[in-house]
């Protein structure tokens, strides 16, 4: 989607520029969680809720998860939700995300195992992935029973696929010509 990635990146720049830090990241990132929601994208599209209503609804739900919002975030969303841009808040958090890792060094690792796979087993496996990908990695692990075996590691457009049903589909392709 360039168009949402055009539209959120001078949000990001704006709030990565203002001040930047893990914490806002959090934040930012658990906003374009309850943005996401299909409920709250119907309820800010809706030409009868002001923004100070959406604003409003965003706050409750971010207080029922235990997360007040830092002032450059809130500000941010207040910005957001005037611009009537609340569709673009998960690229948003992404892409400040993004920031935060390109000037601290680190890329986001997703590793999607078939079983839950514990913090000795990924320490274990990250020097490699680290050498494989030629950078420092932050690793996430989720767990995908599809996977059948085996591991799925995404860095940015970037995918290492070792799992069996990688290996089983090249397999039927292989079969198929």
């Amino acid at each position: 989607m360039a168009e949402l990635a055009t539209i959120a990146r001078p949000y990001a720049e704006a709030l990565f520029g203002a001040e930047a830090g893990a914490g806002l990241a959090d934040q930012l990132d658990a906003v374009g969680a309850v943005a996401a929601d299909d409920k709250l994208q119907a309820l800010a599209a809706s030409p009868k809720a002001t923004p100070t209503l959406v604003f409003s609804v965003f706050g409750d739900v971010l207080l029922h998860k235990g997360l007040t919002l830092a002032p450059p975030v809130a500000n941010l969303l207040k910005a957001v939700i005037d611009n009537g841009r609340v569709g673009a808040l998960p690229e948003i958090a992404r892409q400040y995300r993004a920031l935060l890792n390109a000037r601290s060094g680190t890329f986001d690792a997703t590793i999607v195992s078939a079983f839950p796979i514990g913090d000795a087993q990924v320490a274990e496996i990250m020097p490699a992935l680290e050498k494989r990908f030629g950078r420092k990695l932050k690793p996430r692990v989720v767990a995908d029973p599809a996977l059948i075996g085996g591991i799925r590691v995404v860095v940015g457009d970037e995918v290492l696929d070792t799992s069996v049903r990688a290996r089983l589909e090249q397999m039927k392709a292989a079969l198929s010509a």
